[in-house]
Order: structure tokens, then sequence, then C-alpha cells
């Protein structure tokens, strides 16, 4: 299903384990990866076999957001950006509409489109060592990839507009306390957690288990095509912008970026 060597994809035991694995540069997605991304959720939910499906990030991150050198392509081809956006509306709408439970095991830092997923996840577990949050402003991009929808609809929004206009990362701790993560725990303990949720979701009704999800869903799948497609085309605006290719320089020189507002 997922011949793409930065998703590996393994099932067993009526459990399908989707790991993001690109450990040298903390799971940040490429284009590859986020192809990949768009299309096995797909795949996964017309399995009548599955009771689960787990998340997760080889190595120390969960996922790290976008690759720079991905960005830089990006800002060379524009056109082909539309195609990253088309894409991303696939990630959030097919994890949204499987019907298989989906776990997040957040197993280090989660950001950008790894925090998109994390909130996707339906039952998630995070390393008490772990940071989320979603700072595509910090790099003069629109946060459109399910975020902008998200955080509001999981927290409030109170405190979601500040994180998402200021692109702050919360500590597993403050995220568990507003209600963003199920789980924290220590990190020898996030396998054994997950295997507890996991076993319970199989021992479970599968069919009403997978039908409640279908339910509970429905106003996030409301909100998320009613976001999407003006969120992704701001973010396509967002990429032409000098703000923009100043983050992404900065960031490869590994220095902090003078924005313009331009």
């Amino acid at each position: 299903m997922s011949e793409n060597p930065s998703v590996q994809l393994e099932i067993r035991d009526r459990v399908a384990y989707v790991t993001l694995n690109r450990p040298d540069s903390f799971n940040a997605v490429n284009g590859p990866m986020h192809k990949t991304l768009s299309r096995i959720f797909i795949d996964l939910g017309e399995r009548r076999d599955l009771s689960a499906i787990v998340v997760t990030g080889a190595g120390r991150a969960f996922c790290a957001g976008g690759d720079i050198e991905w960005m830089r392509d990006a800002i060379r081809e524009p056109e082909g950006f539309e195609i990253v956006t088309w894409e991303a509306k696939r990630i959030v709408y097919s994890m949204l509409d499987c019907e298989i439970p989906i776990i997040g095991r957040i197993n280090g830092d989660a950001v950008g489109l790894g925090a998109t997923m994390a909130l996707l996840c339906d039952i998630t577990v995070m390393d008490e060592k772990a940071r989320i949050g979603d700072p595509h402003v910090r790099v003069g991009l629109n946060a459109a990839d399910g975020g902008g929808f998200l955080w509001p609809a999981l927290i409030g929004f109170g405190r979601s507009r500040e994180l998402l206009l200021t692109g702050d990362l919360l500590t597993a701790s403050e995220a568990h306390t507003l209600g963003a993560i199920g789980h924290v725990v220590a990190t020898d303990e996030l396998d054994a957690r997950v295997d507890k949720i996991v076993s319970k979701l199989k021992a479970g009704a599968t069919k009403a288990i997978r039908w409640t999800k279908a339910g509970y869903t429905i106003p996030l799948r409301q909100l998320a095509h009613g976001h999407m497609d003006a969120g992704t085309a701001y973010e396509c605006l967002t990429n032409l912008t000098q703000d923009h290719h100043e983050a992404v320089e900065a960031f490869a020189a590994k220095r902090k970026p003078v924005f313009t507002g331009r």
C-alpha cells in the first residue's frame, strides 16, 4: 500500500501501524511523504479487517512540519504548490472520513502538519517531553493545512487564536490541560498506554465503534470543508510573499528572519 520509504506501513493482528520515517530530519514532510499521506488513510479506510490505526514517528520526533528544501521547491515552482494544497485537503478529509479509530502515538514534537495530524487522531498519547503547535506564521505562511479550524474546534477560540497568530508551541502538559491531547505519559510508558487503548478497541464492537466515529466527526467534517478551500488558497498566496521567502532562507542559514510585511 505504501511504496514510499518515508512512510512505513505495517499491519499485524488487525492493527495498521503508520510510521513517518525520515528520522534524520525529524520526520519533516517532503513531497513524496506528503503524497503518500494524502492517500494512505483512504486505502486503509476501505479495509474491513482493521480495528485501529496507530500513527507515529521514527526516532525522536513525531513530525517537524514541512521540509525546508520542499518549501524552496514550492517557491521556485509555485504552480506545483497547487498540487500540494490539493494533497493537504486530502490528508485532512481522509483522516476524518476514515471510520477506523486513529490513535496518535506522539513520540516527540508535533509541529505544523505534524500537529494537525495529531489533532486529527481520535485518541492521542503524547510523550511528556514533546511539544505541539502550528508555527506556519513563523515561516510566513497561512495556517491552512487544518490547524485553522482544528485548534478552535478542540480548545476554543480564546487560546487558539493566540497560538495560531504567534506560532507558539505548547508542552504536552499544556496541550493536555487545554484538551488538545488525551494522554500524557513518560517516554518509557508510551507503548504500554497505546497498546492498552488498542486492546480495548480490538475487543470492542467494531461496527459500533466505526459508526460512532462516523457520527461524531460530522461537525469536524463540515468545518473542514468550510475552511480548507479558502485556507489553502491563502496559503498559495503567502507562498509568493517576500516574508515567506525570507523565512525559508533564514531558517536554512540558521538566523532569525527579518519580516517586512511584504
